[in-house]
């Protein structure tokens, strides 16, 4: 059934999902004649970093709703034999943070694709320039003074 079909699988946690996440599964689907894209669980995700804003079913469901993937799975490990082995998988894409992590894939006869985010928006720089202003403004607003409320009388 699926003879001389190209499938390719990228993953990632896609928390508050933005620019680069699309133009990695672009990218992929680009490659790929049947595009699975996986999504981190919470669970996994908070094995090595902190917990994702949106949560897992949330992400998943926005994943979903593209029209680039053909399937959308639910990502349990970073260990990606299993997966390369029950769906056959020809190529992986990830962003280039991870370069070097899934080389071990190569060894399996998969395409490894480390897609370049370059410069620009990541989820990582999103939550930090939203609590670099939220610490800003929470600052402004201590250095201002209550203004005094007058009472009828008061002058």
């Amino acid at each position: 059934m699926f003879k001389d079909k190209t499938i390719v699988y990228t993953s990632g946690t896609f928390d508050m999902f933005h620019y680069n996440h699309l133009r990695m599964i672009n990218y992929a689907r680009s490659i790929a004649d049947i595009l699975i894209v996986g999504v981190s669980t919470d669970e996994l995700v908070m094995s090595y970093k902190p917990k994702p804003i949106i949560p897992f079913n949330e992400r998943l469901q926005i994943i979903e709703a593209l029209k680039t993937p053909d399937i959308v799975i639910p990502q349990h490990t970073l260990d990606h034999s299993e997966i390369v082995k029950k769906l056959n998988i020809d190529a992986f894409v990830v962003g280039d943070d991870w370069f070097g992590k899934y080389d071990y894939l190569k060894d399996m006869g998969v395409q490894v694709f480390y897609f370049p985010y370059g410069t620009g928006v990541s989820s990582t720089s999103l939550k930090k320039t939203i609590h670099d202003s939220y610490e800003t403004q929470l600052h402004q607003q201590q250095q201002q003074k209550p203004k005094k409320i007058q009472k009828e009388g008061d002058e």
